[in-house]
């Protein structure tokens, strides 16, 4: 039987999971399902259907366990309506024993309340033991199993939300990025963005996600254009690249006494390729000319005799 994979996010905006439905093969995109996951068992939301999911993991595709019921829904709400108050005793805790390089983002429990995760960033980089917090969680919900996860800025930014850098309303981590991908000041580079920090780094304090967004668009197009000190030959004659506009496929040339011109790209030619094609057409010529030579100057005229 060929298996029925689907996407499915355990958290709002959250990374996609596959897991294998084929035990409920008329599950359909926003029905809430009950899943197997390695910190047990969770709620989630079918959010894609997988046509072609590849090569199944070595240990398999998890299955779908079940469909949630409205009890489930609403024993989730019952545990989610707590976490404030967790949240609210791990931060005392942190004030009574003065650990300040830790915050707290957020708490999680699982659907039916086995589980609690707590999520913290730590701003120093020596390890701070946070065990008595956990045994102190514990003493609170007996039934429960507490772990401490720690996270990145980037994470963190995802969770609390707020506006973004650029002045959106709501961040793109929180809107829809269900996964980071990785960013590099070459994609600030490639696309002619200002390096300032201002201007490149998101409210995480990490480079902007939407560095990624364009940065194939703009590496495609730089590629049919010469880069910045190539010297080409324009309509007005020879210059040095100065400035490329990969969207515009233009690029901006210093032409000695005339100042920077803009050319299109298909009114410039690199001098080298240039060079090459006047080489090659005065091989061309002088083939020619061995094969048709000219008359000797000191050769009788055809029809007269010497």
């Amino acid at each position: 039987m060929t298996a029925h994979i689907v996407g499915i996010q355990l958290n709002p905006v959250g990374k996609i999971y596959h897991f294998d439905a084929s035990q409920l093969p008329e599950i359909a995109v926003g029905d809430y399902v009950i899943v197997e996951t390695a910190r047990g068992e969770h709620i989630g939301q079918v959010v894609r259907l997988i046509a072609d999911p590849g090569e199944p993991p070595e240990e398999g595709w998890r299955p779908v366990l079940r469909r949630a019921t409205p009890a489930d829904l609403v024993l989730r709400e019952t545990w989610k309506a707590k976490e404030p108050e967790v949240l609210d005793h791990c931060r005392q805790w942190l004030r009574k024993h003065n650990i300040s390089e830790v915050k707290v983002v957020a708490a999680q429990f699982t659907f039916d309340g086995k589980r609690l995760a707590i999520m913290y960033s730590q701003e120093s980089k020596q390890r701070i033991n946070l065990n008595k917090l956990r045994q102190s969680l514990s003493l609170r919900f007996r039934n429960t199993s507490v772990e401490l996860r720690h996270i990145g800025p980037r994470d963190v930014a995802k969770i609390l939300g707020g506006m973004g850098a650029c002045g959106l309303e709501k961040r793109c981590c929180s809107l829809f990025l269900t996964e980071f991908s990785p960013v590099s000041i070459k994609m600030a580079k490639v696309q002619g963005i200002s390096l300032t920090p201002g201007e490149i780094t998101g409210m995480c304090g990490r480079l902007r996600c939407c560095l990624v967004y364009e940065y194939e668009q703009y590496l495609a197009a730089a590629k049919k254009l010469p880069k910045r000190k190539k010297k080409v030959i324009t309509p007005k004659g020879e210059g040095r690249v100065v400035n490329v506009f990969p969207l515009r496929d233009s690029v901006l040339v210093h032409i000695p006494d005339q100042g920077a011109i803009e050319f299109k790209r298909e009114e410039i030619t690199p001098k080298s390729e240039w060079e090459a094609l006047q080489k090659k057409a005065r091989e061309k010529n002088c083939a020619t000319c061995n094969e048709n030579p000219a008359l000797p100057s000191n050769a009788p005229e055809k029809g007269k005799r010497s």
